[in-house]
C-alpha cells in the first residue's frame, strides 16, 4: 500500500510538472519574423494579429515583430527554418511564394522544415493602375497592352509568388505580354505605383482598400465581390477568369515540443472566433480564412505542387 501511495504521488508530481512546463511557456519575447517591408499586407497582417496572439497565449506573452525583407521573402522565411525549436522563433509563412522559392533557386529550407501553426489571411489579387496611365478599365489596359508587348511595366512585390502567378494567367487568357519591375515587397510596389514609376500592378486587396483614390482599382479576382470593396467589379464579371491571391500565415521551425504546439494551437483556435480580432481584420482589409496545424501544412503541400507545374510550364525566370 505504501509503494501504491508513493507510485501514485510520484506519477501525481510528474503530471503537475508537465503542466508547470507548459504554463511556463512563454518565459521571454517571442519574435515574428516578418520577410517582407514594413506597411505590406503581410506586415500588416502580423502586426494585427500579434496582440491577440499574446492575449490567448497569456502569461505576459510579448510578440515583437521583426522585418527581414529581400530575396522574395527568402531571407526571413530561411531565419525561421533554422532557427531553435523552442517556440521563441515564429515566422509569416506566405503561399504561394513560400513555396516556389524552393522551385527558382536554391534554398535551405523545404516543405518539411516548418512546424505550421495557422494560415489566417486569404487576400484576393487586384489589377491597379497608376492614375497618370490613363488605363482606368481593364478593356483599355489589355487592348494597350496587345498593341505595344512588354511596352506596359508591372508593379509587384516578387516573382514567383500570388502576383506573379496571377500575371501569368492574365497573359495567357488575354494573349498579352507585359514587363515586369519586382520589388521587396508590396509597399514599395504601391509607392512606384503612385507615383507613376509603373503603370500597372498586381498587389492585394488589403494592400489597396486604403488607397483607392490615389490608384485605379480596376477588378478583383474572386468569384463574388469582396466585402471589403462591394462596388469593385470582380474580373469575371468584366470577361477575364481569373481568380487568384495569396495567403498567409504562421510558422515555427520544425520539432517544435508538443507542449508548445498545442499552446500555439490553442491560440490560434481562439484566434478564428475572437469578434475583436475579426473586427480588426476587417478594418485592415485582411479576409480572414484561418486552417490550422496538419490542414495547413496539406495546404502548403498542394500550393506546392501547382507552383512546380507553373514552373515547368512557364519558368519565370
Amino acid at each position: 500500500m505504501h509503494k501504491l501511495f508513493q507510485k501514485t504521488a510520484l506519477v501525481g508530481a510528474f503530471v503537475l510538472a508537465a503542466g508547470a512546463a507548459v504554463a511556463e511557456y512563454p518565459e521571454k519575447p517571442i519574435e515574428v519574423i516578418v520577410g517582407y517591408s514594413a506597411g505590406g499586407g503581410t506586415d500588416v497582417m502580423a502586426r494585427t494579429a500579434a496582440p491577440f496572439i499574446e492575449k490567448y497565449l497569456g502569461d505576459g506573452a510579448s510578440l515583437v515583430v521583426k522585418n527581414m525583407p529581400g530575396a522574395s521573402g527568402q531571407i526571413g522565411v530561411t531565419e525561421v527554418a533554422n532557427a531553435d525549436p523552442d517556440g521563441y522563433t515564429l515566422g509569416t509563412f506566405n503561399l504561394p511564394g513560400m513555396m516556389a522559392r524552393t522551385i527558382d533557386r536554391k534554398a535551405d529550407y523545404d516543405r518539411e522544415s516548418f512546424t505550421y501553426l495557422a494560415n489566417v489571411v486569404n487576400d484576393p489579387n487586384v489589377i491597379v493602375t497608376a492614375k497618370s496611365s490613363g488605363l482606368d478599365t481593364m478593356d483599355k489596359l489589355i487592348e494597350a497592352a496587345k498593341a505595344d508587348p512588354g511596352a506596359i511595366t508591372v508593379g509587384m512585390s516578387s516573382l514567383g509568388g500570388d502576383d506573379h502567378f496571377m500575371l501569368i494567367k492574365l497573359e495567357g487568357l488575354t494573349e498579352s505580354e507585359f514587363t515586369i519591375v519586382p520589388f521587396k515587397g508590396s509597399a514599395p510596389a504601391r509607392t512606384a505605383l503612385m507615383g507613376g514609376h509603373v503603370a500597372m500592378g498586381i498587389l492585394n486587396i488589403s494592400e489597396v482598400a486604403s488607397f483607392q483614390e490615389e490608384l485605379n482599382v480596376l477588378g478583383v479576382a474572386t468569384t463574388e465581390r469582396s466585402d471589403f470593396a462591394p462596388e469593385l467589379p470582380t474580373l469575371q464579371e468584366q470577361g477575364f477568369d481569373v481568380v487568384n491571391g495569396s495567403m498567409r500565415g504562421f510558422v515555427a521551425p520544425a520539432g517544435l515540443p508538443e507542449d508548445v504546439v498545442a499552446k500555439l494551437d490553442a491560440a490560434f483556435a481562439q484566434l478564428a472566433s475572437d469578434p475583436d480580432f475579426l473586427q480588426a481584420m476587417k478594418d485592415t482589409a485582411n479576409p480572414v480564412e484561418v486552417v490550422r496545424g496538419e490542414e495547413f501544412k496539406a495546404l502548403t503541400s498542394d500550393l506546392y505542387d501547382l507552383a512546380n507545374q507553373v514552373w515547368q510550364e512557364t519558368p519565370w525566370n
